[in-house]
Formats: structure tokens, sequence, C-alpha cells
């Protein structure tokens, strides 16, 4: 059944999808009235729908009972130096995928790409797209590029239930799993991934001082895509499931 992303500020008795929802719904889709969808919020409530009325940019519904599926394992931020092209829209993509509730694009020392006005925008709607595709009812936010100090300066101190780790190329980084099963299964983990060439010396510096730990993902030097969903897939594999729906 198809899904659709509806506010839940917009839940309600004149529930209606607006915007690129309802062409897609009657545009390409070409859902008619009387038949059923699925709509979620991104918050994790998800109802089955049954279309009232149709018109080009706006869909009225009908909702039936909402339901509110369980948030399984710990937040998990990734934070990554923006790569170039569009390994960027991959990484979202399969990021979502495996359950990430937060996506930090980083502009650090060695990051190439400079990215514009509305890439942020771009790579939301990237987002929702793989959450409905994937069945998922939580929306992960993605925010707006950031410069990696003054990102730092964003997160601030380190909360006692949340485990920081760094993927590094220096020396003395620990194995990802060491570190992840000497944890105590902590309520968020936040990631941060380097560019090419990796993070300078002061940057992972900075991070270590912030309480991240420097984790080394094996002997053989991955992408900045590659190590974020590798990063991702051993949080998930380790400390939980995904945040998915039962079908």
């Amino acid at each position: 059944m198809a899904r659709f992303f509806l506010p839940s500020d917009q839940w309600g008795e004149d529930a209606c999808l607006s915007g690129d929802e309802a062409k897609h719904l009657s545009q390409v889709l070409r859902i008619r009235v009387g038949e059923e969808v699925v709509v979620f919020d991104g918050k994790g409530q998800q109802a089955t729908a049954k279309v009232r009325n149709v018109a080009r940019d706006r869909v009225s519904l009908d909702l039936g009972p909402a339901t509110l599926s369980p948030q399984v394992g710990p937040k998990v931020v990734l934070a990554l130096a923006i790569p170039k092209g569009k390994r960027m829209d991959l990484v979202v993509q399969k990021a979502v995928e495996l359950g990430v509730s937060v996506i930090q694009p980083l502009v650090t020392r060695n990051t190439v790409v400079q990215p514009g006005d509305g890439k942020a925008d771009k790579w939301r709607r990237a987002a929702l797209e793989a959450c409905k595709q994937s069945g998922l009812d939580f929306l992960p936010e993605v925010e707006e590029p950031a410069g990696f100090q003054q990102w730092l300066d964003v997160i601030g101190s380190h909360a006692a239930d949340e485990l920081r780790l760094i993927a590094s190329l220096a020396d003395g980084a620990r194995p990802m799993r060491e570190v992840l099963r000497g944890s105590s299964s902590p309520a968020a983990v936040v990631v941060l991934v380097g560019p090419e060439g990796d993070f300078t010396s002061l940057e992972t510096q900075a991070a270590l001082e912030a309480s991240f730990h420097a984790i080394t993902l094996g002997a053989t030097v991955l992408r900045a895509e590659t190590a974020s969903l590798f990063c991702l897939s051993a949080i998930r594999y380790e400390m939980g499931g995904l945040s998915l729906r039962n079908f």
C-alpha cells in the first residue's frame, strides 16, 4: 500500500495531503477516491486512510485509527564531512534505511565540497523518499551543513548516557567492536566520519577533548560513504534493531 507523509499537526477530521505528496498521489500513482493509502507523521505514528477527494494539489483523507510504533535501540546521530558528487545522496538514502535518527553534514578542513543554498532541503527530500520506501515511521532530521568546530560547540559537553565515536586513521584508535561492546547501553550514539584525507590532527584532538572515542574500522582505508554505512550497520547490529513497523 502506498505511503505518504502527513505532519502530525495535520491529523484530524480535515486531514489532507498537499504539495508534492498530493501531486505524487494524484498525478504519479493516480490513486482514486475510495482507495486506501497509509500515512505517517515521521514521529512513529501511522494510520490507514481512505481517499475522500482528489484535486491537483490537495487530497482529502478519512483517517483510520492511528498506531504508534516503538523506537528500537539508541538514537543514532551521523555527522560526516560532505563527500563529493552524489555520494551524499547515497549516504542519506542508505543511512535512513539503517535507522539513523539525525544526519549532520559537516564542512571540515579537508572537505572539498562547499554546499550551496538548498542542499539540505534536497537531502531532506531524499530522506523522506527513503523513509517512505523503507516502511519507516520515524523520519530522520537532516540538519543544515555546519563547520566542524561550530558543530562541536553546539553539541557541547558529553552526556552520561551518550557514546561518541570518531572514525580515525590516527595511531591509538581502538577497534569499533571493542568500543561498542564495552559501552553500557547508551541512549544515543554519535558517530563522526571525516573526509578524504581524514580529519586534521587539530580536528581529531578537538573531538577527543569533546569525549569522542577514536575508533578504527579495520586495515582498509574506507571512503566516507562506505565508512558511514559501516558504522551505522555495526551500531545497529550490536545495539538494537531498526525503528521499523511490523509488516
